[in-house]
């Protein structure tokens, strides 16, 4: 029986890095390559690459996905209440705090980048990021 439970956890982990990892590179795509972001993205235009290898760049957030929730199953125990979508909903906030919200506020001391850039990046990073640990929230649990 504790086999049974130990494949089924592990079963709902590869289901949702795989899956945090797909929607991580889908959303990735729709939050930066939108006109708007395009044209809110222009001042990093001397910097940015003129062509992006997308089956890397997949690759790369399907690997971001197994981190996700891998350090999603190793807080998780830490995380409030035992609700899943409100551990999801925490863990996303996190996430937001250390990726998204810490990134920007470097970017906004070090280069001159429009304000209208900064808040399109916190607002569109807050959104992934809960999306994300909700979907971990959700899939897996003990």
């Amino acid at each position: 029986m504790k086999l049974l439970l130990k494949n089924k956890f592990m079963i709902r982990f590869i289901i949702a890095a795989i899956l945090t990892g797909l929607l991580f590179g889908i959303m990735d795509g729709l939050i930066n390559g939108n006109p708007y972001a395009m044209k809110l993205m222009e001042c990093y235009k001397p910097i940015a690459k003129q062509t992006i290898n997308v089956p890397l760049g997949l690759l790369i957030d399907l690997f971001y996905g197994f981190v996700i929730s891998g350090i999603f199953i190793i807080i998780m125990p830490a995380l409030p209440t035992e609700i899943g979508i409100i551990k999801g909903l925490t863990y996303g906030f996190g996430m937001w705090f250390f990726r998204v919200l810490m990134s920007v506020i470097s970017n906004w001391m070090m280069f001159n980048i429009p304000g209208k850039t900064l808040i399109y990046l916190l607002l569109t990073g807050m959104i992934e990021m809960i999306i994300l640990g909700i979907i971990n929230g959700l899939i897996i649990k003990r």
